[in-house]
């Protein structure tokens, strides 16, 4: 995967220079300092653009724009502030495919890009079998089309983190963790009825992600990363509501996995500006909403 940088922070530039190498990603094949003077002649090798969406001189919306105009046909990555809605939403509607919010987590970028690579490398693997079968003489539209390997409950959880803005928190390799034991529950066992009490839960969870008996401390730590992660979903969700309520995001994930009592009220406070939250989450809830959500994908 080839990525070209965008952003008028040369350090954050280099450190997602950095992560990208490192992690064995891609590679970086250029860097602006702003969109104004990127073409898209400069972008032909360049498979991504990770831009950041406020920027002096021409903004990342109005480099999409642009580029589009000139007919590059990659993909967009947007660097960003959480605060700016309208501006995350009008983003979405130019075709932004991910954000990744500043200030910068390693785990949120290596997730984003990850995913981004392997949509690219499906892509390519289905243009390589069509143009393998024009060559052929094959019809194409004829033929049935390859069915892409069915992605794991894994990949499918790590998706809609991403989608629910929690990929780089704290608490998302815990969710991770709960998730695979209870779609292990679910294979030795037969189809569960209702979760275990979530102390009983975090437990598991931790002697999954580590040898030896967790420690009430490290139950009461989960559990407090549990609800931080719980609220920044309601906050992301509630964010992209207020910038359009029609979002298929806020549409398909805030009824289901929050009372929309609670939404409505956080969504007021965003609007308002409103310091700490009076909102409520239902952790347990969220859980048995989010694992019922990925085994119906």
């Amino acid at each position: 995967m080839k990525l070209f940088l965008i952003d008028d922070d040369a350090a954050v530039r280099k450190m997602l220079e950095r992560l990208i190498v490192e992690s064995g990603l891609g590679e970086v094949v250029g860097e602006a300092v702003d969109g104004s003077g990127v073409t898209a002649g400069q972008l032909v090798e360049s498979d991504v653009v990770l831009m950041d969406l406020l920027m002096p001189g021409r903004d990342g919306i109005e480099t999409i724009k642009a580029l589009r105009k000139e007919g590059y046909t990659g993909t967009f990555v947007m660097i960003s502030q959480v605060e700016h809605k309208e501006l995350v939403g009008e983003a979405y509607k130019e075709g932004v495919d991910t954000f990744i919010r500043k200030p910068i987590n390693r785990h949120e970028v290596l997730a984003v890009l990850k995913r981004v690579g392997h949509h690219l490398n499906l892509v390519r693997s289905v243009d390589s079998i069509r143009h393998s079968l024009r060559a052929l003489g094959g019809e194409v539209e004829t033929m049935h089309p390859q069915v892409p390997p069915k992605p794991s409950l894994e990949d499918k959880a790590g998706s809609m983190m991403l989608q629910l803005g929690i990929a780089g928190e704290a608490g998302a390799g815990d969710l991770m963790n709960i998730i695979r034991w209870l779609d292990e529950q679910e294979r030795r066992n037969g189809p569960l009825r209702d979760l275990p009490p979530l102390k009983e839960l975090y437990a598991e969870a931790l002697r999954l992600g580590g040898p030896g008996e967790p420690a009430e401390k490290e139950v009461r730590a989960l559990e407090q990363r549990m609800r931080r992660m719980v609220l920044q979903t309601l906050t992301h969700l509630s964010s992209l509501g207020l910038t359009d309520y029609a979002n298929p995001i806020f549409e398909h994930y805030a009824s289901r996995l929050f009372e929309f009592q609670e939404v409505r009220t956080r969504m007021r406070e965003l609007e308002h500006d409103t310091e700490g939250t009076s909102s409520k989450v239902n952790v347990r809830k969220f859980i048995q909403a989010f694992y019922m959500e990925l085994k119906q994908s």
